[in-house]
Order: structure tokens, then sequence, then C-alpha cells
């Protein structure tokens, strides 16, 4: 079992998802550098967030042409596991590994705050080892985290079970008044077709140690780790 982390210029989450795989899940990783096309025989890719080439023209639209990329596209349309965190999600639905796009945030403010999220599905190899509904604390910090997709791909998400998660209450309540970005009926995380890519704005690689605030985001990484370990 080996984790990639890709490092494109301007990426400023890639030390910290680094920090919880190799110490906290014991897992070995490796960075993977924006230019190169080899993946060093990894078995799941964590596309981190930051500003991939300063988020220039939109966020992700320059990182999707990167070399690394087109090998994590080959990757993920073979079964690899990928995760996109933050302006990873950006960069994953930019790249058409994930459906929808990332608009900016309704108050046209950037916003960095803790948020609850609950569990839409746990038909994944990331949220596998979560329960039900189960309600998760994890910081967000994007200026372009509105979710949207046209009217045919939101019920074809739905009726596939593929929204991961929804901003919601405390309580798990998903009202308005929880979405932080006025995100298309609050979804914070979509999942592929194949259930192999994920991509969420919330940080679990900022939330995987109580020191933080929160340790809630750590379940995804390990969910991870054992799916490859059983072969999910």
């Amino acid at each position: 079992m080996k984790f990639g982390v890709l490092v494109f210029p301007g990426s400023n989450c890639d030390h910290d998802t680094y920090h919880v795989v190799e110490t906290l899940v014991g897992a070995p990783v490796t960075y993977l550098w924006h230019a190169s096309e080899d993946l060093q025989g990894c078995d799941a890719i964590l596309v981190p967030g930051g500003f991939a080439y300063g988020d220039y023209l939109r966020t992700g639209a320059i990182a999707k042409f990167a070399p690394v990329m087109q090998s994590v596209a080959k990757f993920a349309k073979g079964g690899g596991l990928v995760m996109g965190i933050c302006n990873g999600f950006q960069i994953l639905c930019e790249a058409g590994l994930l459906p929808g796009v990332l608009m900016r945030n309704k108050g046209q403010q950037y916003i960095c705050k803790q948020v609850h999220l609950r569990t839409e599905t746990t038909d994944s190899p990331f949220t596998r080892g979560l329960g039900a509904e189960q309600v998760l604390k994890m910081p967000i910090g994007h200026m372009e985290g509105n979710y949207f997709c046209d009217e045919a791909t939101l019920a074809e998400l739905n009726g596939q079970n593929r929204v991961a998660f929804r901003y919601a209450d405390a309580s798990g309540a998903v009202t308005a008044g929880a979405n932080p970005n006025g995100s298309l009926e609050n979804i914070a995380g979509v999942l592929s077709e194949g259930r192999n890519v994920l991509g969420l704005m919330p940080h679990p690689d900022r939330s995987s140690e109580a020191l933080l605030g929160s340790s809630d985001g750590l379940v995804l990484f390990k969910a991870m780790a054992e799916a490859l370990s059983v072969g999910v």
C-alpha cells in the first residue's frame, strides 16, 4: 500500500496531507510532482488543497493540463482511489473526473471556518468507516466552494447515491443556514460513477488531530487505507 500526494506550484496543504498519511495512518506515502507523469507505483492518490498555479483563469483550470493529471485520469479510470480536497476537488471537476463545477461563494467572500457535514453515503472506499448520517466537524477555507451542476447531473448523483456529504448543522439537519457557500442542495462532496473518486471542499487533512479542533477527518484516510488492504 502506497499513497501519493500531488504537488503543484501553489499547493499549500500537501505537507498537511502527507503528515496525516505518514504519521497518523502509518502508511507509506510520497510526493508526486506536477510536471512528472510517473505515479511511482502508488495505490491511492491525494490531490491536496491550495492554489494550484495561482488559481489563474479559474480554480483548477490550469492544473488539469499538468502531466501528472493525465496519469491520474488513467489511474482513476482504471479504478484507482483518488481523493481531492478543496482545491483538489476543484481540479478533479475541471479534469472531468467528477461532475459539476465549483463557483464563487454566494456571498462573494473567502470563507474560513469550522462547519458540520452529514454523511450521505457509507457505500464508498472513503466513507465505509462512517455511520449513516454521521455528523463530522471539519474546517473550510475557500472562495470558490459553491457546488453546481445541471438538473440531469443532480438527478443522477441523487439517484445513484453519489452525494458523499452535505453541509448540515451540529444536529445533522440540512438547512439553508448551514450552507456556507450557496452549494446546490448543500452538497459538500461527491463521488464518481465508479465510486473510486471523491471530491470534497472541507478539509479532512486539517481535522485529523484533536489539537486542531477535530479529528473527524482522519476516518476518511483510514477508510482508504483499509479499503486498499482488503482490496475493496
